[in-house]
């Protein structure tokens, strides 16, 4: 019995580390996106602008939401992968007013049977004083434990949801095809990060 439990150990561990050397290639965004190290700030807040471009071109309404925002944390590119156990990973920035004031990093995991791996924009939008203030105090902040975060949704005509954005913080997850629709992020972390 002992043997079959050794055994059953060394195959799956031979199967995790090839679904991970497989998952480098496996992405919906183009790879020098996903290949990308650590981004400096000029190299997130470019891409964090056209994060939000592309969120205001797929979703009618959007922009007037980020504008009336009392702040929008933008992760322009969550690299993620899974085989089993899945992690993501990405780095971002937190504009007031449509000026930047820190820089933040994420961390989510997840368990399950799939393999596979991408990369994604995760732009959360912050409607209260309140909810900002709270992210801002907080020594890492999880979504789901430390605030609710709900999923920013997109009506028939493809305009952003009017009750959506009443809550206090919503997120928005784009991939390349567009859209994210439920796509839950709690579980989460976000730290802040020096530049």
């Amino acid at each position: 019995m002992r043997n079959i439990v050794s055994l059953r150990t060394v195959v799956m561990a031979a199967a995790v580390a090839t679904g991970a050397m497989s998952m480098v290639a496996c992405t919906t965004t183009n790879t020098t996106t996903a290949a990308a190290p650590r981004m400096d700030s000029t190299t997130i807040n470019t891409r964090a602008n056209a994060a939000l471009e592309r969120l205001y071109s797929t979703a009618p309404g959007s922009k007037d939401v980020v504008s009336k925002a009392k702040g929008v944390l933008i992760f322009p590119s969550v690299v993620g992968g899974s085989f089993v156990v899945g992690v993501e990973h990405g780095r971002g920035v937190l504009r007031e007013h449509g000026k930047n004031t820190a820089f933040y990093s994420t961390t989510g995991a997840s368990v399950g049977w799939q393999i596979g791996g991408q990369s994604k924009a995760v732009i959360y939008v912050f409607n209260t004083d309140e909810a900002l203030a709270k992210f801002k105090a907080s020594n890492g902040w999880t979504a789901g434990a430390d605030a609710q975060v709900t999923v920013g949704r997109v009506g028939a005509n493809s305009s952003i949801d009017s009750q959506t954005v009443q809550e206090p913080v919503v997120s928005y997850v784009l991939t390349n095809v567009g859209l994210e629709a439920g796509v839950s992020l709690n579980g989460s972390k976000i730290t802040r990060v020096d530049e």
